[in-house]
């Protein structure tokens, strides 16, 4: 039966959250988990800065300090980066491909939970003896000698939460592959489709050698393996080729989708179509492919040798091409363009000086001679921190603006909107373009404290009160969001007036079946052309009829909290004979789940088409 305009009790929606598998509500779900992880990394940032304002400070030091290190990096990447990413594309790519949901519904809410759980298991380590201390790259020199099970949860946490990741990425390209509207073929897709593609494709190849890197880790702390140890005959550097292999594609991971948000806003905010879209798709797909070739450039100072260091720093500086076009093709589109500075567009805007500085500071990095001067130093957090915030956290604040009133039917305050973006535009750099000076002064990473008469003092007072300014930021935009919550204005399908893609053309927020009759697509910026057009709806490419849709389950839930349980007895099957049985019981949990799923038959259920007349013409939210 639909659950078309069906009013809920707050126990009835936390159980349809639960149990569903709809890509729009598992879009809020990744929303909402990765914007609270997104504030644990972010408290700890507070903290790491806290503690670096004054040199000799006590607030955090050692192993805590480590731990905090460890988990911001660890948090911010894993748990709030990727699912805030997840969230756009479960929010966004169905619908503008013309499409009911993804390929693999119940994998999409596997995936979801997978991610979820994983996070939580990492966060237990808090309570539980001590959180992760080797940073958040984990190297085995340090992780392996690392007391307590900090690192056991890492390892544990992320292969549980990396299998979520694995889950979606493929379910993405299978979706992108096989159910585009007729009429859309690969060069009409619009760009955040196509970053989602390609990004989904890296994941693809660069999760699997992460998963060994983990098990291997794990059969070395858990189990007595000697893969990493050099005194049994093994070799912790192996552990940096895996984890940089997955690593330097995991940038683009994070960093290509962004790009997809910018080009929708670009084309929309400047009411022109996107310039040179051949070229950025054939940039996007070399972006993908040269990712995969230059891992060791983070590994010049591990003694590789001339000819390696040379080969990965070539293939580092000819990234920066396909990066140059890109920007060249923003500039441009907003070049003679009827330009409106909505906050997503000055998100936009501030991105493009702001990540060409990560580039080019990332080309120095290059340089493999230079390299040895710049790498450990405050000059590469700098680098980074460009490119990752700059990046990707300026594109997800974009895209949230940007695609809030189609996910939850209220926009969102212009004024608070823009009052966040100056905020964290001036916070992001007053924190981090300081730092760039203090590596060049000799301050080194991950130190907890330093003496004064360094020159230090004033650049880390001064990036500790960016970091204040950006928390601000934060906690403006959390108010912006209860208050639309509350008494927001109401928002249209073409939320912004110049919507060219076919999310655009459904309700905002869509229905539960997002189209009642599956759209033809007649060009690139198709909702575009329909409204040139002067016709008010889409083009159907079929007659209106019943729509089968998938029935919701809780398998995903118990899945993934079978692995949780398993995690548990398995890191402490050591000191307790009884764990090892928890661990079995949590592996027969997700196995009995999973054996259910393939036995059970699941037709799903069909919204009928007088329902779906009822809705359209009523203009019902599903």
């Amino acid at each position: 039966m639909s659950t078309l305009a069906r009013k809920k009790g707050v126990g009835a929606v936390i159980w349809d959250y639960l149990t569903t598998v709809d890509h729009k509500k598992i879009a809020i779900l990744y929303l909402i988990a990765g914007g609270i992880f997104f504030l644990a990394g972010g408290v700890e940032a507070l903290l790491i800065r806290i503690q670096l304002a004054v040199p000799n400070n006590d607030f955090v030091v050692g192993g805590l300090y480590n731990q905090i290190l460890t988990m911001h990096g660890t948090t911010m990447i894993f748990l709030a980066a990727m699912p805030l990413v997840f969230a756009m594309m479960n929010a966004v790519v169905p619908i503008q491909i013309g499409a009911r949901d993804v390929a693999f519904p119940f994998l999409n809410a596997l995936g979801f939970w997978l991610f979820f759980f994983g996070g939580v298991f990492l966060n237990c380590s808090w309570f539980l003896g001590g959180a992760p201390d080797a940073g958040w790259t984990s190297y085995a020199s340090l992780s392996l000698e690392s007391p307590g099970h900090g690192i056991d949860f890492y390892v544990l946490g992320l292969q549980i939460s990396g299998f979520g990741t694995l889950i979606g990425g493929i379910n993405f390209l299978v979706t992108i592959v096989t159910m585009r509207a007729p009429g859309m073929t690969y060069m009409r897709m619009p760009l955040f489709t196509w970053t989602t593609f390609v990004a989904s494709a890296l994941i693809l190849f660069a999760f699997p050698p992460l998963t060994v890197g983990l098990i291997l880790m794990m059969m070395d702390r858990l189990f007595g393996g000697n893969f990493f140890d050099p005194a049994a005959g093994g070799n912790t550097i192996i552990w940096e080729h895996l984890f940089w292999i997955f690593g330097h594609p995991e940038v683009y991971i994070l960093v290509l989708p962004a790009f997809g948000i910018f080009s929708e806003i670009f084309a929309t905010f400047s009411k022109k179509r996107l310039f040179g879209y051949s070229s950025m798709v054939f940039a996007t797909v070399l972006i993908g492919f040269l990712g995969f070739m230059v891992w060791a450039h983070h590994m010049f100072t591990a003694g590789l040798g001339p000819v390696a260091n040379a080969i990965f720093a070539v293939a580092t500086m000819a990234i920066a091409v396909p990066t140059g076009i890109k920007i060249f093709n923003w500039l441009f589109t907003m070049w003679g363009g009827n330009i409106r500075f909505t906050t997503p567009m000055l998100y936009a805007v501030a991105f493009i000086p702001s990540f060409v500085m990560g580039g080019v500071t990332g080309v120095m990095n290059a340089a493999a001679a230079a390299d040895y001067q710049y790498h450990d130093s405050y000059f590469v957090v700098a680098h980074f921190h460009y490119v990752i915030v700059g990046g990707v956290v300026f594109g997800l604040l974009a895209g949230a603006h940007y695609w809030w009133p189609k996910m939850f039917g209220k926009m969102l305050s212009e004024k608070l909107g823009k009052v966040t973006f100056w905020l964290f535009f001036i916070g992001f750099h007053l924190t981090f373009f300081i730092q760039h000076f203090l590596g060049l002064m000799g301050m080194p990473r991950r130190v907890f404290t330093y003496l004064p008469g360094q020159g230090w003092e004033t650049g880390n007072l001064i990036s500790t009160i960016g970091a204040f300014f950006m928390a601000t930021a934060t906690v403006v935009l959390l108010i912006n969001i209860v208050v639309t919550t509350v008494k927001g204005k109401k928002a249209d399908a073409d939320a912004w007036g110049d919507g060219r893609t076919l999310e655009w053309a459904v309700a905002s927020p869509p229905p539960e079946y997002n189209f009642a009759q599956t759209p033809l697509v007649r060009g690139l910026d198709a909702y575009w052309i329909e409204k040139m057009e002067g016709r008010k709806g889409l083009t159907p490419a079929e007659p209106l009829g019943d729509i089968h849709m998938p029935n919701p389950s809780i398998l995903p839930f118990i899945i993934s909290l079978g692995l949780f349980i398993a995690a548990f007895g398995f890191m402490y099957h050591k000191q307790h004979s009884w764990s090892l049985f928890v661990g079995i019981a949590g592996l027969l949990i997700t196995l009995g789940s999973m054996f259910l799923r393939s036995v059970i038959d699941d037709h799903g259920f069909h919204i009928h088409k007088e329902e779906i007349l009822e809705a359209e013409n009523k203009g019902v939210k599903a």
